[in-house]
């Protein structure tokens, strides 16, 4: 049923309570999920202008990621992972629907809680946008 899924992720708490919810999808038809992690064009602008070495930049990257990769490791489930640029919403709706996948599990709620106040969230742009179900995890 869900073969191809896709996590969206900031390294909040709610998405690593998603990472839990896409692992069971997974488990259920040995299905692939595939972690993506946004950079926002903004952020990656602001660590240049402050001067911020590449290579930490990276590093902190992917230690967002960390603690949502040793979950799947632990679970057996076969992943890969993704890190894009641009805004999180329409980014993520792109990725997903010009890849096709079954299904989109993301948190309700990320870490830029002001862009969730007045812009609405990542979540309900990619509910209202992707061609697929999306499971959105408080």
């Amino acid at each position: 049923m869900y073969k191809k899924i896709i996590l969206a992720t900031d390294g909040s708490d709610h998405s690593i309570r998603a990472t839990s919810h896409a692992i069971q999808l997974a488990k259920i038809d040995q299905g692939q999920v595939d972690v993506v992690y946004v950079v926002d064009d903004k952020k990656s602008k602001e660590d240049v202008l402050h001067g911020i070495d590449k290579y930490d930049v990276n590093k902190e990257r992917k230690a967002k990621l960390k603690p949502i990769i040793q979950l799947l490791e632990e679970n057996n489930i076969n992943y890969a992972s993704h890190i894009l640029h641009g805004e999180p919403g329409p980014v993520i709706v792109e990725f997903a629907n010009t890849h096709h996948y079954d299904c989109v599990v993301v948190g309700s709620r990320g870490l830029n809680n002001l862009q969730t106040m007045i812009l609405g969230s990542v979540s309900h742009k990619v509910a209202k946008r992707v061609h697929c179900p999306v499971l959105i995890v408080k």
